[in-house]
């Protein structure tokens, strides 16, 4: 009973209740919360990976989440809802809801973070502390949602709250800083920086904020004043690491030192004598090779990149920099595309995805394959068709020595990979930073290697005491002799993986590797030894070059490259009958080069090839414009055409047909419409003629991957029924226009042939005449892209949107997204069921139509049973868009997408956020 009536005193509103609450809350239960948010952030800092090449990051707090329960953060929130549950007399359940949402912040949890954040600003406003801290965490949340728009309008209504009151916190403009280094407005974060280091009192946010303000007025072109902050860094008690960085940049940028030029060069190289250097020995090399590449010394700026390759010891960002810039000379300076490409390779292969520009960089390596495998095939005949003129034992010798080559490029020991990251690098290569996830998570444990907390305490310690130092012997020595034989050892490794320029020894050789008597047979099989197998391969070299220059013409806009493959082209197939599109394409790339020339390919076009669309395209500058708009009627006019059908006008289908047919002979759409009259036909006719007219038109194309197929089923059908159909008084009496033909009865349906074997995603197989070297995969693509099986997606964003997730992964969809609301796709999505029918048994999938905003329309097919199934369906349909879709080629594009994501696309911004993850996500 007394202890009863104690508990129902404890919970009277009264001044000692009061009193005790805010003792308990804030120094027992408030402060244990905080100190272990604050032993966690320094354990998030202390395994923090600084990118130098880039503007830092404000905060050191990013981690990777695996979705493992963090017992720290779990007792950061339970004690959070105490003080709310428990003590509601006190005056901390503001300062409660504040570290909830920290702790969810913390935990990757940043939808609820902001929610929170929202709390403690609506519910708190008299609490000025309080609420300014919840701002500035509510921004640094909004930041890591990619939410720039919602993050600008929280930082603004900040800004005007702390201008009111008069109170300036360090936190909201770090805030700002951060905000605008993400946007790149970098005067605004310069004034940001300079306010957020004038009100701090954290010694090392002061510095690090000062390093940053150092490389915003780099950006800026305020050498001067950056120089200034640099030196600040450098004199002070940073990090060894950050220090290091900060001399490096400061003599990059230094132009003058009491009055007489300094030489840069010879800076930077003396800071190679201090063994201490040693691990930033290459962004010393990097940087000469800077100032060279700067100046346009070429030769010396080549020496000095490949010198900060082969130095690296184990920052691999700093490795693939060097490799980017050895790969952008050869590619804008030497016009040297075939290295190109093995640099870009090794520059893909050591930074990190989220580098900015690695999706471009990796677009340039796969255009740039384009030239090594064709080269690789014009090599490869040459040297067949050298092999087959030799007599037999010459052939013989000459193919040992072939063999015996390829026996040394098979690899004879495995290869060892170093995945040690130091994560420094120097010059501000790329000023656009992010908040970039790392891979390591804290969590809490109660083994003391495995507490987070004890961990970052200890390592706390001994930062204040000795510095940053390796984990190697020694360690307490100021000056080190190199111990780095096991470290040396794998970057030669490394080397080998990923060097153009390593010796072959150490270079990994071809994992699909033939084994040599293979590759022996395989020799001797392809030699073309008769008349037929000799011009096959004259064919696969001509048609090689004839790649190489349009590739050179279209992709590289390397004009002398296409006129030299061009003009090799005339003078090795001299006999060549398709010369027009080659005169044609030399009269253009001369036009502002050479006018003579140009001229002369100009007339043999009009003399040999006057009817040709080349001719008329030079004597009617606006012919090309003509084809598009009749084009353009022609689809119109097919439109208009299926609406007669859908309708069920199918006198009129007859009639309109006729005349289509009569007006563009031989069209693109030619089966197709013949199909429509067809179809018509039969609501209007006994089943032989109907049967009949089928026939003609499998007879007449047989090769048309959309059209033939399907009638080849109807013929399956009619067959097979022959004397139900006669019976009927016309060939179809099902009146719905927009559903299958024929439905195959049940006992039929298990036999028929062009459902026998099919499975679930099974797709139309390509004919062999057109081989793809590569399997196409939907991207936010255009169909003009479609026909070189190559997705051409645009740079992504470094972090994609958290609105979308895979869970879904069972019920995928394949959606074609229509680019305006305005055009009537009900003939386009006739062609896709049309696609269907022909690939997939009755009722497993079906195409549906979803608008988004005023601007999109979104076929989308399925259900598809996961992904794999959605790229099989993806590669069969889309090359044949240009058939199926009724609309113009730039108003469409594809993507796959999961029932659950398809449901959250409700309007424009949505659907491009959706694309951007997609990008990033089910690319990859």
């Amino acid at each position: 009973m007394i202890l009863l009536l104690a508990a129902c005193s404890f919970e009277k509103e009264t001044g000692f209740n009061r009193f005790m609450q805010n003792v308990t809350a804030h120094y027992n239960i408030l402060y244990n919360a905080d100190e272990i948010l604050r032993q966690k952030q320094e354990t998030y800092a202390a395994t923090y990976i600084d990118e130098y090449a880039d503007v830092l990051s404000v905060y050191q707090d990013t981690v990777a989440h695996n979705g493992t329960a963090d017992k720290d953060l779990e007792a950061v929130i339970f004690r959070a809802n105490t003080i709310i549950n428990e003590k509601e007399q006190s005056k901390y359940i503001g300062s409660a809801y504040l570290v909830m949402g920290k702790a969810n912040y913390f935990d990757g949890k940043f939808f609820d973070a902001v929610e929170l954040f929202n709390y403690v600003i609506h519910s708190f406003p008299t609490e000025i502390r309080l609420t300014q801290e919840a701002y500035a965490w509510k921004i640094r949340a909004l930041l890591y949602l990619n939410n720039t728009r919602e993050a600008k309008a929280t930082l603004d209504s900040a800004l005007s709250d702390f201008t009111k009151k008069k109170h300036l916190p360090a936190g909201v403009y770090a805030a700002a800083l951060q905000y605008n280094i993400n946007i790149q407005n970098y005067t605004e974060a310069e004034t940001a920086a300079k306010k957020a280091i004038g009100l701090t009192k954290n010694a090392d946010e002061k510095l690090r904020w000062t390093f940053i303000l150092g490389q915003l007025q780099e950006l800026n072109h305020e050498a001067d004043d950056a120089l200034l902050s640099y030196n600040r860094v450098a004199k002070s008690n940073a990090s060894f690491e950050m220090a290091f960085n900060a001399n490096l940049n400061r003599i990059r940028i230094q132009q003058m030192h009491n009055g007489v030029k300094v030489n840069r060069i010879d800076l930077l190289l003396s800071l190679l004598k201090d063994e201490n250097n040693i691990d930033f020995n290459d962004q010393i090399y990097f940087q000469v090779a800077e100032i060279y590449a700067a100046n346009k010394d070429i030769p010396n700026a080549l020496k000095y990149y490949k010198l900060s390759v082969h130095s690296s010891l184990k920052n691999q960002n700093q490795k693939g920099l060097a490799y980017l810039r050895i790969a952008d000379i050869d590619f804008n300076n030497r016009a040297d595309y075939v290295n190109a490409k093995k640099y870009y390779d090794s520059t893909l292969i050591n930074l990190p995805p989220a580098y900015p520009g690695y999706q471009t960089i990796q677009k340039k390596s796969n255009n740039l394959q384009v030239l090594v495998d064709k080269l690789q095939i014009i090599a490869r005949e040459d040297t067949l068709q050298n092999l087959a003129k030799l007599d037999e034992l010459a052939r013989a010798k000459a193919i040992d020595s072939l063999v015996n080559a390829h026996v040394l490029q098979q690899p004879t020991t495995a290869t060892v990979v170093n995945t040690g990251n130091s994560g420094s690098a120097s010059g501000l290569a790329s000023p656009v930073n992010r908040l970039q996830a790392q891979p390591r998570a804290a969590t809490g444990s109660s083994f003391y290697f495995y507490n987070a907390v004890a961990v970052s305490q200890g390592y706390a310690e001994f930062k204040r005491k000795w510095g940053n130092r390796k984990l190697e012997d020694n360690w307490r020595k100021a000056s080190k002799g190199n111990n780095n034989s096991v470290t040396g050892n794998t970057n030669l490794a490394i080397a080998g993986m990923t060097d153009p320029d390593a010796p072959t020894a150490d270079k990994p050789k071809n994992t699909n590797q033939i084994p040599s008597g293979n590759y022996r047979q395989q020799l001797l099989q392809d030699l073309p030894t008769t008349t037929a197998l000799l011009e096959q391969s004259n064919a696969r070299i001509y048609n090689a070059y004839l790649d190489m220059a349009n590739f050179y013409r279209d992709v590289l806009e390397e004009k002398k490259e296409a006129i030299t493959n061009y003009e090799l082209l005339l003078t090795k197939y001299p006999n060549d009958p398709n010369k027009a599109p080659i005169y044609y394409s030399l009269y253009r790339l001369y036009s502002d080069i050479d006018a003579a020339k140009s001229d002369n390919y100009k007339n043999r076009i009009l003399k040999a090839y006057p009817e040709t669309v080349y001719a008329k395209v030079i004597i009617d500058p606006g012919y090309s414009k003509k084809l598009d708009d009749k084009d353009a009627q022609l689809t119109e006019a097919y439109n208009k055409l299926y609406d007669l059908y859908s309708h069920k006008n199918f006198d009129q289908v007859i009639i309109n047909a006729d005349s289509l047919l009569k007006q563009y002979p031989a069209n693109k759409y030619t089966p197709q419409i013949y199909y429509l009259r067809v179809v018509a036909s039969g609501y209007l006719e006994k089943v032989t003629p109907f049967r009949a007219e089928l026939q003609q038109i499998a007879n007449a194309y047989p090769n048309d991957l959309l059209i033939t197929p399907l009638v080849k089923q109807h013929l399956a059908y009619v067959d097979a029924n022959l004397p139900e159909l006669s019976a009927q008084p016309f060939a179809i009496m099902n009146t719905d226009t927009t559903s299958a033909l024929f439905i195959p009865p049940v006992e039929y349906e298990k036999d028929a042939v062009f459902n026998r074997n099919r499975q679930f995603s099974t797709i139309i197989e390509k004919p062999a005449e057109k081989p793809t070297e590569k399997p196409m995969v939907p991207g936010v693509i255009k169909p003009a892209d479609a026909a070189n099986q190559q997705i051409t997606a645009t740079a992504a964003p470094e972090k994609a949107s958290t609105l979308f997730n895979e869970h879904d992964s069972t019920n995928y969809y394949f959606v074609i997204n229509v680019s305006t609301g305005t055009i009537d796709l009900s003939s386009s999505r006739f062609g896709v069921g049309q696609y269907n029918r022909i690939n997939f048994r009755a009722n497993t999938i079906s195409h549906q139509l979803k608008t988004v905003g005023a601007d999109n329309q979104l076929i989308y097919v399925g259900p598809l049973r996961n992904l794999n199934a959605a790229k099989d369906y993806a590669r069969g349909i889309i090359p044949l868009m240009p058939q199926i879709m009724k609309v113009p080629a730039d108003k469409y594009s594809f993507f796959i997408v999961t029932k659950e994501n398809l449901d959250k696309l409700a309007d424009k911004k949505i659907l491009d956020d959706y694309i951007e993850y997609y990008q990033q996500t089910l690319l990859k």
